[in-house]
């Protein structure tokens, strides 16, 4: 009984580690931004979309893999049991699977640019890698001022989108004609995804303090921080509510608001825990539900 429990401890913290849930945010910005170029070209090359989902989870796993590595050196992550460098007790390992899996990602990425000579999309992703590096990597450590929100929001939101979209049509023409649903979606993505690293800080606001990290939980509290929480998950439909009465966006976007029961679960259980890290730990992955399955709602609610 021991060796099967103590099995399934080890399991659980690798699970934990590897954060096999968190790659669908590599997926979502992809999905929606190539929806609003086949909503306008009706057209999908399958062979560039699949080739950027790949590259895309390859990069989304340097930037975990790197990360841990980063926090590893500034002692953030010492009570961390599922840090993957505490897990080998080898950071040199993980930092060079890290780089591998970058190196892999933006091959794909070349390759795109290779197969269209057109080097827009890779100029876009190695503008996005620069800011994610600049979240956690030194000497930029933006993260550790409160900065990783608006970094989250900028690569995940416009710029991947952005990408997404000029990938498929290799042009701006239709961006420029009709920008509204392009803007209310990237910021859609990229506020979802912002609330999926918010929520990570809620379970950790003593290891950042003694850090030196300050996280917006950190600076607010997590009482404030569970009130604006509510109002920015509030906003994100707000926002699609508005683009389809005022006839910016298609009915069928109506669609998406069958993801609000999820957005209620995250904001009551961040509001009755918010200041019990136990009860607590969970709530990203509640908005790693919500921002996958908005995401792939509204995707496919823009191509009908």
């Amino acid at each position: 009984m021991t060796t099967i429990s103590s099995s399934a401890t080890s399991f659980k913290l690798w699970f934990a580690a590897i954060k096999p849930p968190m790659y669908t945010v590599a997926i979502i910005p992809i999905w929606v931004g190539t929806a609003v170029a086949v909503a306008e070209q009706h057209l999908l090359n399958l062979r560039i979309f699949s080739t950027f989902v790949t590259a895309a989870i390859l990069i989304i796993a340097w930037l975990n893999l790197s990360n841990d590595v980063f926090d590893s050196e500034t002692g953030i992550d010492k009570n961390k049991s599922h840090s993957l460098v505490n897990l080998t007790g080898n950071k040199s390992l993980i930092f060079s699977l890290a780089n591998l899996c970058l190196i892999l990602g933006l091959a794909g990425i070349v390759a795109i640019a290779v197969w269209q000579q057109d080097l827009t999309i890779l100029a876009l992703i190695l503008g996005c890698c620069a800011l994610g590096y600049s979240y956690q990597g030194p000497p930029f450590r933006l993260g550790y001022q409160g900065l990783g929100e608006p970094i989250c929001f900028l690569t995940f939101g416009p710029m991947a989108l952005a990408a997404a979209y000029y990938s498929q049509t290799q042009s701006w023409q239709g961006l420029v004609n009709h920008p509204i649903p392009f803007l209310v979606a990237s910021s859609f993505i990229g506020l979802s995804t912002s609330i999926i690293l918010f929520c990570s800080h809620f379970h950790q606001v003593d290891d950042d303090q003694a850090a030196g990290k300050r996280s917006p939980i950190v600076r607010l509290g997590t009482q404030r921080g569970a009130t604006l929480l509510s109002y920015v998950t509030g906003l994100i439909f707000l926002e699609l509510a508005i683009a389809i009465s005022l006839g910016y966006l298609s009915p069928w976007v109506f669609l998406t608001f069958g993801s609000l029961p999820i957005a209620i679960q995250l904001c009551r259980h961040v509001q009755r825990h918010h200041n019990q890290p136990q009860q607590v730990s969970n709530c990203k992955f509640i908005a790693v539900n919500l921002h996958f399955l908005s995401g792939l709602l509204l995707g496919i609610s823009l191509t009908l």
